[in-house]
């Protein structure tokens, strides 16, 4: 009988960085829940890394209007809330 061979994953790796406090915070939460950061980070965004790996619906990608509000408007100083 032939040995079936087992398909290799192939991971990326992400990197960001966390300030201080940030870090402290997580790895208290971490130990309250008692998970490791790397757990609790992957099951965060596993919703985005399970469901859109084929193709993104059209109701999540950004809009004309959405884009906007990035823009510079060097003529307007002031700022109309009402």
């Amino acid at each position: 009988m032939a040995k079936s061979r087992k398909k290799k994953h192939k991971y990326k790796v992400v990197s960001f960085k966390l300030s201080t406090k940030q870090m402290k915070s997580l790895k208290n939460y971490c130990r309250a829940r008692k998970t490791t950061p790397t757990k609790l980070i992957k099951k965060s965004i596993s919703y985005y890394t399970d469901n859109f790996s084929e193709d993104v619906p059209r109701k999540y990608y950004a809009t004309s209007n959405q884009l906007d509000i990035f823009e510079d408007n060097s003529g307007d100083k002031t700022l109309d809330m009402f």
